[in-house]
């Protein structure tokens, strides 16, 4: 059973009968020694023998030139495992001692495992890396834009360190009004990556903060491996302020300059990006107000140009003799139209004319101004043209140039020299002619 020797130290002390321990008891007395003196620790050595159970859980020796040590790491833990380990792959592990009680075997519960060695961390950075950009976590689309006049500023990092005096100094001397929140979080070691991560979260629940600077002084791989793990990568990305990656120097680059808004190359870089400073502000404003100046002198003596120009115009000086060049135009256009409305109508009137003497030809009354008549039979009103369609005493009815004559036919002639006369043997040689009227009168009838 467990207890304590003379000296006060943990110990193993016998109950049993005649001081003998069943193997049982004695392996449930190391047990407890060992986990009580070896509640967490660290320990670094190569992979030998990796299995991956069925199950999820992993199973694997440490070793170094001289010992190894048995370790197992449950499923939960070995989820969490931003890289795949494997033989020969220097890590750091982190965990509990504890005793397998059906082999005696003491072992190392190991909840964390951190690839050692440039490597093998720059595997494990470059997996990580893959896996978050999948998921969108580095696209330029999700990034904010930062404020161009902050009031508050966020830092999270170490309180003792030479970043944050470096962002200080600098807030100061750039923007002295601003106000600087510092959340102090370790930045390397055991739990940092957890701090960190909760530190940023906390800034976004404060709710007052317009800008965030996160990072830390320079180091190496190993030193500045908190800002590659994947809780604070996730932590920057769903960050609600505007985060400003500032971790290490100029040629160090972690997972979290990747998923934040903006990457600096140092801390004070940080504070020069996030601020303006009052000296550039007042010569940027002077600038402007130079720029714009110049460009109101400008536009001023381009106008005066315009109206000088303006003015010394013809139309300006001469408007009299602009509005008669326009009079005598409208009057040339005048005198144009009344030219042609002449022609066309002399035209017309050249056309109607023509038509009423065409008309007037074929008239039947431009015939009896010549001396021509027209006979129609009055029995029945038809035209007479040749003799032979009238009898002795037919009576006619003749139209001449001015009123009509009414007639009797005495005599006719055919045209052959043969002359009829009327039965009454009155007879008489005429000369040849279609019929003979004894009565010029409009009103007598011959008998």
């Amino acid at each position: 059973m467990a207890g304590t020797d003379r000296g006060g130290r943990p110990g193993l002390v016998n109950e049993g009968d005649n001081g003998v321990l069943t193997v049982t008891e004695l392996t449930a007395g190391i047990k407890t020694l060992l986990e009580e003196a070896f509640p967490y620790l660290s320990v670094s050595g190569e992979i030998s023998n990796y299995k991956r159970h069925s199950s999820g859980h992993a199973y694997f020796s440490l070793k170094d030139d001289r010992s190894q040590l048995r370790c197992v790491m449950w499923r939960s833990a070995n989820r969490k495992l931003t890289f795949e380990p494997e033989d020969g792959m220097e890590v750091l592990a982190r965990g509990a001692l504890s005793v397998y009680d059906v082999q005696g075997q003491y072992q190392l519960v190991a909840q964390q495992l951190r690839p050692v060695g440039a490597g093998a961390l720059q595997a494990a950075f470059e997996r990580l890396k893959a896996k978050l950009e999948k998921e969108g976590l580095f696209r330029e689309e999700h990034k904010q834009a930062l404020p161009s006049f902050p009031e508050r500023v966020g830092v999270v990092t170490s309180a003792s360190g030479a970043a944050v005096r470096d962002i200080i100094q600098v807030l100061r001397r750039r923007a002295p009004w601003v106000s600087i929140i510092l959340r102090p979080a370790p930045v390397q070691g055991e739990g940092a990556a957890a701090e960190i991560a909760a530190a940023i979260e906390e800034m976004n629940d404060y709710g007052v903060v317009d800008v965030l600077i996160v990072g830390r002084g320079g180091g190496s791989v190993e030193d500045l491996w908190a800002f590659n793990e994947e809780a604070v990568v996730r932590a920057v990305f769903q960050s609600r302020i505007p985060v400003v990656s500032a971790v290490g120097h100029e040629t160090d680059y972690t997972l979290t300059d990747f998923a934040a808004d903006l990457r600096a190359p140092t801390p004070s870089g940080a504070a020069e990006i996030v601020v303006r400073d009052l000296r550039e502000l007042k010569d940027r404003s002077e600038a402007v107000l130079r720029r714009l100046c110049g460009s109101m002198t400008g536009y001023l003596d381009r106008s005066r140009q315009r109206v000088a120009t303006a003015l010394t115009s013809y139309g300006i000086r001469r408007p009299v003799d602009q509005i008669g060049q326009y009079a005598q135009f409208t009057d040339e256009l005048t005198r144009r139209l009344a030219d042609r409305c002449f022609h066309d109508h002399e035209t017309r009137v050249q056309l109607v004319g023509g038509l009423a003497g065409r008309l007037q030809a074929l008239s039947p009354l431009s015939v009896l101004e010549r001396g021509y008549a027209v006979c129609q039979r009055a029995s029945d009103g038809r035209i007479v043209r040749d003799a032979d369609e009238l009898s002795v005493d037919d009576r006619v009815n003749v139209r001449l140039r001015k009123g009509e004559a009414f007639c009797r036919v005495e005599h006719l002639h055919d045209g052959a020299e043969k002359t009829v006369a009327a039965d009454r043997g009155k007879r008489r040689e005429e000369a040849p002619a279609t019929f003979g009227l004894f009565d010029e009168s409009n009103t007598t009838e011959t008998a």
